[in-house]
C-alpha cells in the first residue's frame, strides 16, 4: 500500500466528510480521492515515473497535497520549494533535484522563466488558462495538459512503505541547504506519532497557516489530520487577523503556531481569549521555547504543546502532550511513541540525566538520507542514531530540554556558553522584545559574548544596565560584553532566528568602526 490509502479508506467510511477546506471551497474526501487519481494520471503523463521528483513552487494549496499522494501512487517524491528563496536559490534546488515537472504559481513564473526549463522537463503554471503569449517559452498551463482517462496503470503504481516520497530542503540557517529524503514509511510513523500527541481523532478541525514547504507545516498535523479522517482549514500564508476569525469562526480544535506567530496574534487590538475557546492545544517548534513564553500562554486556560524535531527526523521526535503543558513548561517533552532519543558526549558515550550532551534521534520516522550527498548522509549517523547537532539533557523522569545548537555555543576563555541560556534572561527585562546571543571573535579569549536586542517603542537599554541584570543570576564569563539594538530580528519562514545574519551585522558593524 501506499499513503493514498488513507484518502481512499476515509472516502470510503466518510465520503461526503470535508478534507479541505480552501478559500471557501470544501473539498470531501470522496472528491479528493478522484482528483489524486487524476493528477496521478497527468504525471504519469508528463512521464514522472518512480523515483522521478515532482517539484512545487507556490503558496499553500490542496494541490500540494494532491501532488504528494499522487506521487505515494507512482512511487515518486515531491519537492515542496520555499517561496521565500531567491532565484538563484531555486535555481540550486532545481539543479540539484532535477525534476521530472515543476508545478509554480504564476507570481513565481517570471523569475523561474528561464531557469526552469533549463533545469525540468516540464514546467507548468497553476492557472486555469493561459492567454496567447503570456507564459514564456517552455512553460505550459497546469490546465492545458490533456487530461489522461482511466486508472492508473498497475505496473505504474510503484508506491510502497519503502519508497522514498518527500524531499524537503533544509532552511539553510546553519549552512547550505540540504535535500532531506523521506519514505512513504518515516510519513507514516510521524502521522501515528502526532496521534498520540494530539488524541487526534476524525472529528478534529486543524488550521494549517505554516508554509507545507517544510515539514513543520506539512508534516506536524496537517498529514497526519488526513491518515485520521479529521478536516483541515488550510490557509494560503500566515495572517495574524485572518488567523484568529478562522479559529473563532470555524472552531479549530488544534493548530500550529510558532512562537512569532503567536505574538502577531496577541499582539493585535482585537484580541479576544474567548475566540480561542475551542482551540484543545496549540502546539509549537522550530526553535527553542523559552519557559517564560511558555507559562504565559498556559496561564490563559490554552495548553502550549511543544514539539522537537528537525526535518531529517520528518519532524517528530518528541512532545509534550497536553496535561505536560503547565507542568513542565521548559520542556520539549518526552520522546515520540514511535521514536528514540539518547544524550551523549563529544565521544558519543551516554550521559546520565540532567547533564547536557548531542541529542541523537532513532526511529522509522528518520530520513533515509541526504539527497545526492552520501558523505554527508553518513557524517549525519553514528551507529544508526541519528546526530541532531543539538544540545540538550533528559531529565530524571525522561523528558526533554533543548538547551541549543551546538554550532551555535559560543567559546569564551574555554569554557562554554549556550545563547538561548543568555537570552532567556535578557527577555526578563519589559523592556527587550527579542534577543539574540551570538560568538564575535575575540584576541584574548578566543570569543566574546556579544548581545543584540529589539527593544519597545521609546525603551532604552545599555549594556551596563544588562551586566546588572544577569549579576549573581549568570556566571561573569556568560554575561555579553557588547550590546546592539536592532530594528528587528532576522527570521526564516517558520520564525526561527537566523543567527548567522545577526552574527555577520556585528561583524560589518565592527568592521565598518575600524575604517
Amino acid at each position: 500500500m501506499d499513503l493514498s490509502h488513507w484518502i481512499e479508506r476515509n472516502a470510503h467510511w466518510a465520503p461526503d466528510r470535508t478534507a479541505i477546506r480552501f478559500e471557501g471551497e470544501d473539498l470531501g474526501y470522496a472528491r479528493f480521492a478522484r482528483e489524486i487519481d487524476a493528477t496521478a494520471r497527468t504525471l504519469a503523463s508528463l512521464g514522472v515515473r518512480e523515483g522521478s521528483v515532482v517539484a512545487y513552487l507556490g503558496l499553500n494549496s490542496p494541490l500540494v497535497l494532491k501532488l504528494l499522494f499522487a506521487c505515494a501512487q507512482l512511487g515518486s517524491l515531491i519537492s515542496p520549494i520555499s517561496w521565500r528563496l531567491a532565484a538563484t536559490e531555486w535555481s540550486r534546488i532545481l539543479e540539484d533535484c532535477a525534476p521530472q515537472v515543476l508545478v509554480a504559481e504564476p507570481p513565481f513564473v517570471a523569475a523561474l522563466r528561464t531557469i526552469a526549463p533549463a533545469r525540468c522537463a516540464n514546467c507548468l503554471a497553476t492557472m486555469s488558462e493561459a492567454p496567447a503569449g503570456e507564459l514564456p517559452p517552455g512553460w505550459t498551463a497546469w490546465s492545458a495538459v490533456p487530461p489522461a482517462d482511466g486508472p492508473l496503470p498497475p505496473e505504474l503504481r510503484a508506491g510502497r512503505p519503502d519508497a522514498p516520497i518527500i524531499l524537503c530542503y533544509t532552511s539553510g540557517t546553519t549552512g547550505t541547504a540540504k535535500g532531506v529524503v523521506l519514505t512513504q514509511d518515516a510519513v507514516e510513523c510521524n502521522a501515528a506519532n502526532s496521534v498520540h500527541m494530539h488524541d487526534l481523532t476524525s472529528q478534529d478541525r486543524i488550521l494549517t497557516t505554516l508554509p507545507m514547504f517544510h515539514v513543520g507545516g506539512l508534516n506536524i498535523q496537517t498529514l497526519p489530520a488526513l491518515h485520521a479522517g479529521a478536516t483541515v482549514i488550510l490557509h494560503p500564508r500566515f495572517a495574524a487577523e485572518e488567523a484568529l476569525e478562522t479559529i473563532a469562526r470555524e472552531r479549530i480544535t488544534l493548530t500550529v503556531l510558532v512562537p512569532a506567530q503567536i505574538n502577531a496574534i496577541l499582539d493585535r487590538p482585537d484580541w479576544d481569549p474567548a475566540k480561542f475557546a475551542s482551540l484543545r492545544m496549540i502546539t509549537t517548534g522550530s526553535t527553542i521555547v523559552s519557559e517564560a513564553f511558555a507559562a504565559r500562554i498556559n496561564a490563559l486556560g490554552i495548553p502550549l504543546d511543544q514539539v522537537y524535531g528537525a526535518t531529517e527526523t520528518a519532524p517528530i521526535a518528541a512532545y509534550q502532550r497536553r496535561e505536560d503543558a503547565a507542568a513542565r513548561p521548559g520542556s520539549a517533552g518526552a520522546p515520540a511513541v514511535h521514536c528514540e532519543i539518547r544524550i551523549v558526549d563529544d565521544a558519543g558515550a551516554e550521559v546520565p540525566p540532567g547533564v547536557d550532551g548531542e541529542i541523537l534521534v532513532r526511529g522509522r520516522n528518520v530520513m533515509c538520507g541526504y539527497w545526492n550527498q552520501p558523505a554527508q548522509t553518513a557524517a549525519a549517523f553514528r551507529d544508526g542514531w541519528f546526530c541532531s547537532g543539538d544540545v540538550g539533557h533528559l531529565d530524571e523522569d525522561g523528558f526533554l530540554y533543548v538547551v541549543s545548537r551546538k554550532k551555535d555555543m559560543i567559546i569564551t576563555g574555554g569554557e562554554n556558553v549556550y545563547p538561548e541560556e543568555v537570552e532567556a534572561l535578557l527577555l526578563d527585562e519589559p523592556s527587550v522584545i527579542e534577543a539574540c546571543v551570538v560568538g564575535k571573535p575575540d584576541e584574548r579569549f578566543g570569543e566574546m559574548v556579544v548581545a543584540a536586542v529589539v527593544l519597545r517603542d521609546g525603551a532604552q537599554l545599555t549594556i551596563e544596565s544588562v551586566k546588572i541584570l544577569l549579576e549573581a543570576r549568570l556566571a561573569r564569563y556568560k554575561h555579553p560584553r557588547e550590546l546592539h539594538l536592532l530594528p528587528q530580528m532576522p527570521r526564516n519562514a517558520l520564525g526561527k532566528l537566523c543567527r548567522a545574519d545577526v552574527r555577520a551585522a556585528i561583524l560589518n558593524a565592527a568592521r565598518k568602526e575600524r575604517t
